[in-house]
């Protein structure tokens, strides 16, 4: 060894007859490791005092995250309205929620005493005199008659809904594997060459262009202003503005806007009906009993929301050419808000495969599909034929669609014509739409079903229209997408003997959430949030199919859809060319919708005298609330069995049925 306080040489000789010089330093070595045992204590110390200020660095974030969220939702519940829909019928559903909840509640109080003293009965013999107390025997007595009845009533119900949600599944599946095959063999439909001689405006048919609206303040100067830009001969189309609106102030409004495109040049007339009866279908039935409208061949209608390229027509009306049996051309919507807020994406979601699947297969394969009520051009011969437009629902569109399909008429969708329009941003509006377009199609049905037998169609088109446009489509989806994930799943974790598989609470279902997706890819991320949100919905969807299959009152509801009148990006850069190019600072107001709408706004305090406005507020929505205190109470139970997913999905259904009851997805009102 070498002695204390001493350096140990060593000499080597390397291949290269170089000298290598090592100095062993014990004393150096000693210390170096002595300090770095000093050192490690310290740097641990270090490590979890740093570590222990991020947790509480969290948990004060997370503190003051829960405070501002409780104080907002307090807020949001002292100064928001309940809403519903029609009194005489809105609290049926709501009692029936509110008697399972109760029912949840009590359940597991018990089920919680049972688990902390330990009563787990089920694989136990217990003798009589081994019970303890009245609430341990009603416990038995209760474990015994859930087995015999109750277990195989609910176990029998889920395993119905469950075939409802595979079938319903497999028709989605069969339409994405359409759409797909579309996509590979690359199919559209076709139109002749040169259908019109541009040189001759005498060869282009006579087109009516219809624009109902209601009292859309926001959006009427855009839906005249892009109608009145249609690329067509002049002398060969007419535009109709049909206003509905019970403001003198903005009847007054629209009439000036019809008369500045008058000026320009544009073939428009503005009319209003003195008896306003029938909603839009009301409103179209009187605008084509007008004596001009024999003249014309072709109805193009646009909704007051939506903006038409100017090509529009080039683009739909030569897909009649040669097609005397062809009586609707559909184009696609596209939207200048789907980006807006968490309920424009996942409606955009909904809506993209609806027209990119739905429409597409179903026009290509079968030549029918249901008429989307705008941004669609009819043949007026087969609108005549097939009764015209009826005041017997409120799905006017739909209604037309199918006398029409039943008299031989053939649809044909066009999806890469597009449509600009707007989503709604506020979660009441959207409320409403959904109530109207699912309540619409039952009325529709009992209305339908008895001239759908009696028809001369194939027997596979009658087939098709009861058991897959309306049974399946319109009645089954919200019907099992309630009872399954909302009723049954819940009370499944009170009665374990009839639990839902894995698979039918989260395998298939992000499958099928996943096709639905496809058609819009940057929407992914939003998987999840998008199977919550469909779930969520299914309250409002069954609630509006109930009301318009038994006839209640809430069914013939019509609520004109709220607009904010959004300038896509595409309309500001032609506003800024047109701004390079024309002087005439009218004209660039009208053709600016923001302009428009500020324009609008300093005529109507000029006109109007100073009213009271009525301060919206954000509403509360009980059957939500109820059902996310069911829910919640069930994750509570299902984590005392520790279910695991059954937890999970359940905690966090409850917390989306709490947002939508609380109305704290789309546009919120300060």
């Amino acid at each position: 060894m070498a002695p204390p306080n001493s350096a140990l040489v060593t000499i080597e000789k390397s291949n290269n007859d170089f000298t290598l010089l090592q100095v062993h330093d014990s004393e150096s070595e000693m210390f170096a490791e002595e300090k770095q045992k000093a050192a490690s204590p310290k740097q641990f110390r270090w490590f979890l005092l740093l570590k222990l200020h991020k947790v509480l660095t969290f948990l004060s974030w997370l503190t003051t995250w829960f405070k501002s969220t409780f104080a907002s939702v307090k807020k949001r519940i002292s100064l928001s309205e309940t809403s519903d829909e029609d009194p005489k019928y809105r609290g049926r559903l709501y009692r029936i929620i509110k008697v399972f909840l109760g029912l949840a509640i009590g359940a597991l109080v018990i089920e919680t005493i049972a688990h902390f003293n330990k009563w787990n009965l089920s694989n136990m013999m217990i003798q009589p005199f081994e019970v303890q107390g009245i609430l341990q025997w009603s416990y038995m007595a209760w474990l015994s008659f859930r087995e015999d009845y109750v277990a195989p009533f609910v176990l029998l119900v889920s395993k119905f809904c469950i075939v409802l949600f595979l079938i319903q599944s497999l028709d989605r599946l069969v339409l994405c594997l359409g759409c797909f095959w579309i996509k590979i063999m690359k199919l559209k439909p076709t139109v002749e060459a040169d259908a019109y001689d541009v040189e001759d405006p005498s060869t282009f048919p006579m087109v009516l262009v219809q624009i109902p609206m209601c009292n859309e303040r926001e959006v009427f100067a855009q839906s005249i202003g892009a109608a009145s830009q249609l690329d067509w001969p002049k002398d060969r189309i007419l535009i109709q503005v049909l206003d509905d609106s019970d403001d003198k102030s903005l009847q007054n409004l629209i009439k000036d806007e019809v008369c500045s495109w008058k000026e320009k040049g544009v073939n428009i007339i503005y009319r209003h009906r003195l008896i306003r009866t029938g909603y839009k279908a009301g409103n179209l039935k009187s605008a084509m009993s007008c004596d001009y409208v024999k003249n014309y061949e072709f109805v193009a209608i646009f909704d007051a929301d939506f903006q038409p390229n100017p090509d529009f027509l080039k683009l739909t009306v030569p897909h009649f050419k040669g097609k005397p049996d062809v009586g609707l051309v559909q184009a696609r919507w596209t939207y200048v808000n789907k980006d807006e807020n968490l309920l424009t994406r996942l409606q955009n979601i909904n809506l993209c495969f609806h027209f990119e699947v739905e429409q597409q297969v179903n026009g290509y394969f079968l030549n029918f599909f249901g008429f989307n009520g705008t941004a669609g051009v009819w043949r007026i011969k087969a609108l005549e034929e097939s009764g015209g437009w009826l005041e017997r629902t409120t799905v006017e569109d739909m209604d037309i669609a199918v006398r029409a399909h039943l008299n031989g008429w053939k649809f044909i969708y066009l999806n890469d014509v597009k449509v600009l329009c707007e989503l709604p941003e506020a979660y009441e509006a959207y409320k409403k739409q959904q109530h109207r377009w699912h309540s619409g199609p039952m009325q529709l049905f009992r209305l339908c079903l008895p001239a759908i037998i009696t028809s001369k169609i194939s027997t596979w088109k009658k087939a098709n229209l009861i058991f897959l446009f309306f049974l399946l489509r319109k009645l089954v989806l919200p019907f099992y997408s309630f009872t399954l994930f909302c009723v049954i799943l819940p009370f499944t974790m009170f009665i374990p003997e009839s639990e839902l598989p894995l698979w039918v609470i989260c395998y298939v279902p992000i499958v099928m959430s996943l096709l639905n997706i496809l058609p819009s890819p940057k929407s992914i991320p939003f998987l999840v949030p998008y199977l919550l949100f469909e779930n969520t919905m299914s309250v409002t969807k069954f609630n509006a199919m109930v009301s318009g299959l038994f006839q209640l009152g809430s069914a013939y509801e019509w609520v004109v859809t709220k607009k904010t009148g959004r300038s896509s990006e595409s309309d500001l850069l032609a506003l800024a060319e047109r701004e390079s190019k024309s002087s005439n600072e009218d004209r660039i107001i009208r053709w600016n919708s923001e302009s428009g709408l500020e324009l609008l706004g300093k005529l109507k305090e000029a006109e109007m005298p100073q009213k009271k406005k009525k301060k919206k507020k954000n509403k509360l929505y009980r059957k939500e609330l109820a059902l996310a205190f069911l829910l919640l109470t069930a994750s509570a139970r299902s984590l005392l069995s520790e279910h695991g997913l059954h937890f999970y999905f359940l905690l966090f259904q409850g917390l989306s049925f709490l947002v939508m009851g609380l109305d704290l997805i789309g546009e919120q009102v300060s």
